[in-house]
């Protein structure tokens, strides 16, 4: 029989020439990988130096942009190593200044960190209003921030220390530029400002020679937007038209964009004349000078707020939307100009587009701008014309659209006698009709009797109510104009501090109360049904009471001025013949009622 042997223990057996097998081809995969390296290495430096860090960090061959026609990818590399680097050893402020702001730069990033407005004042503190909403630009970047669709750029541009032209406090006009450039990456953003609220912008951003389609951003919302009721308040009422938002404007035409409908991130392309963003009060408007190659990155962010501004920490959170906007062109570089400043109406005629259009539109008055905008002009004239006080201008408009009323009120009053002059008539149907129920076909034919005696007295019912009817457009009227007119804004009158604001004592609220229903008192409803008089008489006071506490002053000063004049002139026409024979008709009617066992509202009537 043959031997069996262990084959473990076999010398040289087929374990041991596998093992060497793959000894040898690891040996061999080994040496020719240093042999490969060696033939595709970098050649040496000269003097034997090591290769600069600018170029250890140089971009991935992935990140740089296509190459120009005619030229390889590769023929772009010499030009980062030969770009020299600008780049600032530490954080350094810049402050331009005029007598409209104090605009204050850093140069991380090359961007705004302050932007004073001197002539306007912030809602919380009697300070000089600052256009930076600091909370929501550590979140979201400052204002003349760089935008590319490349979030890693966006980053390194807006992270990067610039060098400044000029450090320290200089005065407008001045001109203010950061330069940038390192790793093949070269950025120079330039500001030229004057003494009016407009700056010219130019910037400029290339990679390896490339340009870089960047834009200027002012992304964060406003300084004035600090609490929760000062963003609620300033969002869009479809009702009455756009407060805040994107203002997109293709010639006279201005688009405005609601919060909720945009999209961050969306490209919007031109013509643009203007593009921009806005709150209640103040915008920051861009105006290219090529409206055909004019683009618009919307942004769109969302920050949380306490609900109790005094208790933030143990205050419930809610969100609010924080927009912004980018705008550049097509060709890559940013050439604007930029309004950053109060959308005062005077301002804002003065400040003209590529085309020639002002910026006159992102006030928006909403349906009611026929009204709202003339009444303000009115107003505005006052002031500037010997009322330096809003509220005493308020009044004075209030006397003039009394007067001007005054007919109305007097027809209505004619009217009101020659109904009172036939209710007898008009009782005496209704007792003919009074055993049929409502839904009696036969009451037709009463409501057929009480208009043919009315179209032969030549009555008309709802005559009186057009004095009414009148005023209820300029109360909205004059409702809008003070919620977007910055003239009114922090603007005081006797104990209001602000007549854009509720009164915080409730005074006013209360006049308006006792005036309207002084008002309902004196003036006659002859045929008013009894219900409907206790409704006018004390539900509409209390309820007008009630909107007036909630709304600007101003429009309660309006209200209640105007039921004073209203009371006065009624009393003065109750004084006079038709008013004394108003009178006598009013109680004979009274004591028919007593007599059948009536409610009588006001004896007087």
């Amino acid at each position: 029989m043959p031997e069996i042997q262990n084959p473990n223990q076999q010398s040289g057996g087929p374990d041991s020439r596998t093992l060497l097998i793959y000894a040898v081809i690891f040996l061999a995969i080994f040496l020719g990988l240093q042999y490969f390296r060696s033939k595709n290495a970098p050649p040496a430096p000269p003097n034997g130096k090591h290769t600069p860090a600018a170029q250890k960090n140089s971009p991935a061959p992935s990140a740089a942009p296509a190459s120009a026609p005619g030229q390889t990818a590769s023929g772009n590399a010499p030009a980062a190593a030969t770009t020299p680097a600008v780049l600032a050893a530490a954080e350094t402020t810049t402050t331009v200044e005029s007598p409209l702001y104090r605009v204050t730069f850093t140069n991380r990033g090359g961007v705004a960190k302050s932007w004073i407005l001197k002539k306007y004042t912030n809602d919380a503190q009697n300070r000089p209003l600052d256009m930076v909403n600091d909370k929501a630009a550590q979140q979201f970047g400052y204002p003349l921030s760089l935008y590319t669709y490349d979030a890693a750029l966006t980053q390194q541009l807006n992270q990067a220390m610039y060098v400044p032209s000029a450090t320290g406090t200089i005065q407008a006009p001045a001109t203010l530029t950061f330069r940038y450039s390192a790793n093949g990456l070269t950025v120079e953003k330039t500001f030229r400002f004057e003494k009016s609220y407009v700056l010219e912008t130019d910037v400029k951003v290339t990679r390896n020679g490339a340009p870089v389609t960047a834009l200027l951003a002012w992304p964060s919302g406003f300084g004035d937007q600090e609490t929760l009721p000062q963003y609620q308040n300033a969002q869009i009422d479809q009702e009455t038209g756009a407060k805040t938002g994107f203002h997109l404007a293709g010639g006279p035409n201005v688009k405005q964009i609601e919060p909720k409908k945009v999209s961050g991130g969306d490209t919007v392309q031109g013509p643009l004349d203007y593009a921009g963003v806005s709150d209640l009060y103040f915008a920051s408007i861009f105006l290219p000078p090529n409206p055909d190659n004019a683009l618009m990155v919307t942004l769109h962010h969302a920050l949380e707020l306490p609900r109790d501004p005094a208790h933030p920490k143990t205050s419930k959170m809610d969100q609010v939307p924080v927009l912004g906007a980018a705008v550049g062109s097509t060709t890559g570089e940013v050439h604007d100009r930029l309004f950053v400043g109060p959308k005062a109406l005077d301002v804002l005629k003065s400040i003209h587009t590529a085309y020639h259009f002002n910026l006159e539109g992102i006030v928006h008055y909403g349906f009611w701008g026929w009204i709202a905008k003339p009444m303000f002009l009115v107003l505005q004239f006052f002031h500037n014309h010997g009322i330096p006080n809003w509220g005493w201008a308020i009044l004075l408009l209030t006397l003039i659209l009394n007067a001007a009323m005054m007919p109305t009120r007097v027809t209505m009053m004619k009217k009101s006698l020659a109904m009172m002059r036939i209710q007898p008539q008009m009782d005496a149907i209704k007792a003919k009709y009074a055993k049929y129920k409502a839904t009696d076909p036969r009451k037709q034919e009463m409501n057929k009797e009480m208009m043919d005696l009315q179209k032969r007295e030549g009555i008309n019912m709802f005559a009186g109510c057009l004095p009414m009817l009148l005023q209820y457009p300029l109360l909205i009227g004059f409702y809008r104009m003070l919620e977007v007119t910055i003239a009114l804004r922090h603007a005081h009158w006797m104990w209001l501090p602000d007549l854009s604001a509720p009164d915080p004592y409730y005074i006013l609220p209360i006049f308006v109360v006792v005036s309207m229903f002084l008002v309902q008192f004196f003036t006659p409803s002859p045929g008013v049904d009894p219900a409907q008089q206790r409704m006018m008489a004390f539900m509409m006071p209390a309820f007008f009471g009630f909107m007036m506490l909630h709304i600007g002053s101003g429009v309660a000063l309006y209200w209640a001025g105007g039921n004073i004049l209203g009371v006065g002139q009624q009393w003065v026409m109750n004084s006079t013949g038709m008013g004394r024979e108003m009178k006598e008709l009013a109680a004979k009617r009274a004591a028919r009622k007593r007599a059948q066992g009536g409610k009588v509202i006001n004896a007087r009537r």
